[in-house]
């Protein structure tokens, strides 16, 4: 039995679907661990991970969705489609108030989502065709779309879709908006401070719309970057909760033999990633079709998945991640791993060696993607230099390297991961299609792709409601994607949560922990 197998066997599985009694009263804290801390704590701007695990807490959605991704209640308690797929309506929870104590109203939906149709990275794609958003009363909100959207009803969960108060919000900027890092919302938890470096405090709202929920007094959100201090937080109990593996791969073995964790896979379903190689197509080096056609025959995914991943992921060929199924094309790549051909392409692309390296470039590390980015950064390095290429390892936080990436755009190829999330119109289209090269909104087209091609499949895609027609334009955006090599797609890494085994119900959605935890029970610490 292999490592994976091992700790799924051991120990995921006595939480994986499972909901507890929960308590008769609230009490109680939890400490959730990030390995980075977030840029802002509402994913109105910005869809980085960091966020989305604390956005929910105070913002929440129209819906929340089950682990096959079949709508639920939340703000709304009812939604009806129009057969023509035109029209959306949306019924919504009454007696719901914000945290400053004003009336949640249609008016928040309405203003919420022309707000994400303008600063949501994925907004531009997921509300493409929406013309309008009637109120007709208080209680009730309609979408007017100009064509269908087959994705819709599945993009409306909290960390994507979040409901913000107009009446704080209107007339300013979203982005720059005090509450943005201070938020007010309607969710289980109100903000109490932030500490930058030390924590995120969130308490107990006692006048939540769904009580008795939240079961617990306190959320404390604790950014702990140093991946080694990470694991030994969650040895000694110092964390509760953590998700998307918030510790090194190499220590999930030894953590395995603590008594008081638990690990599960649960609550992922609600956005599969590809990490990915992202060449900037300005760049005087990966401009060159031949030199980014080089690089993906120098590397080596199998190798990636099974000793940098410790075979915690599947490989993908494509933008599209395996577990969306309907999806992906798990067709091999053109670009095979051939070494010798890929020294050759550099040589035909005009970059012969000069002694043993052609040229240097630097590689950026996405410090958001967890502790085993540097991982996967010293492999390409190793890779690239058997072919000539050097390359230099770049680090930087969060914030100074999405300013690098989508503002000024000084870099030249960069490690990210890319949410597909539940439709590859929504997590997928932001990256290729060329309307949504935006500088300064972070996870769009980062590399500058421009293909007609592509951006008509893409935008046939969003629209068509024949799910065989769909899936082949998918499969052909996939085909010009592979050969065009914007970017060079590795694997499908697999999330594991790790959870005190007093943390009980903090992952029954889609969604996992980036939901509201309104369900999340805490046992008392044993004296």
């Amino acid at each position: 039995m292999n490592l994976h197998a091992r700790i799924l066997s051991a120990t995921a599985l006595a939480t994986i679907g499972v909901s507890h009694a929960a308590p008769a009263s609230h009490e109680g804290t939890l400490t959730l661990l990030l390995p980075s801390e977030p840029t802002a704590l509402v994913s109105l701007g910005n869809v980085a991970t960091s966020i989305l695990s604390v956005s929910a807490k105070v913002t929440e959605g129209l819906l929340k969705y089950d682990y096959d991704v079949n709508p639920q209640p939340q703000l709304a308690t009812k939604w009806a489609i129009s057969p023509d797929g035109l029209t959306y309506t949306f019924t919504l929870r009454q007696g719901v108030k914000w945290h400053d104590g004003k009336d949640f109203t249609s008016a928040d939906v309405a203003y919420s989502i022309n707000l994400l149709r303008q600063i949501h990275p994925r907004g531009r794609n997921t509300f493409a065709n929406v013309i309008a958003v009637d109120t007709p009363d208080r209680y009730t909100t309609v979408l007017r779309l100009s064509k269908p959207a087959p994705y819709l009803i599945r993009a409306l969960a909290a960390t994507e879709t979040p409901i913000v108060p107009k009446h704080i919000y209107d007339g300013t900027d979203a982005r720059s908006n005090p509450h943005t890092n201070a938020p007010i919302g309607t969710g289980p938890f109100r903000f109490k401070e932030w500490v930058r470096g030390s924590h995120i405090l969130y308490e107990r709202n006692p006048d939540y719309w769904d009580k008795p929920k939240p079961y617990i007094d306190q959320l404390v959100v604790r950014p702990i970057t140093d991946s080694a201090a990470a694991a030994v937080a969650f040895e000694t109990g110092a964390v509760d909760l953590g998700y998307r593996t918030p510790v090194p791969l190499a220590d999930l073995e030894r953590l395995r033999k603590v008594p008081s964790l638990r690990f599960t896979t649960a609550g992922n379903s609600y956005s599969y990633n590809v990490t990915r190689l992202e060449f900037n197509l300005d760049n005087e080096y990966f401009k060159n079709d031949k030199v980014r056609q080089a690089v993906a025959h120098a590397i080596d995914r199998n190798v990636i998945v099974k000793v940098v991943h410790y075979g915690y992921g599947k490989v993908s060929y494509s933008p599209i991640a395996p577990g969306l199924k309907a999806f992906h094309d798990p067709a091999p790549s053109p670009y095979s791993f051939d070494v010798k051909k890929a020294n050759s392409l550099l040589d035909e692309a005009g970059y012969p060696r000069k002694g043993s390296v052609r040229f240097s470039v630097p590689l950026d590390v996405n410090p958001i993607g967890g502790p085993d980015g540097q991982r996967l950064a010293d492999y390409i390095r190793t890779a690239l230099a058997r072919v000539g290429i050097a390359v230099t390892v770049r680090s930087q936080d969060a914030s100074a390297f999405i300013k690098r990436i989508y503002t000024d755009r000084d870099f030249a190829f960069t490690t990210n991961g890319a949410s597909n999330l539940f439709d590859p119109t929504v997590g997928v289209q932001r990256l290729y299609w060329s309307k949504n090269f935006i500088k300064g909104v972070p996870f769009s087209n980062g590399t500058h792709y421009n293909h007609p091609v592509v951006d008509k499949l893409l935008e046939d895609a969003a629209v068509e409601n024949d799910p065989v027609r769909r899936k082949q334009l998918f499969k052909d955006f996939q085909d010009v994607v592979a050969r065009d090599v914007p970017d060079l797609n590795l694997y499908q890494p697999e999330f594991i949560t790790i959870a005190n085994q007093r943390v009980h119900d903090h992952s029954l959605t889609a969604d996992g922990v980036e939901s509201n935890l309104a369900d999340v029970w805490v046992e008392p610490k044993k004296p």
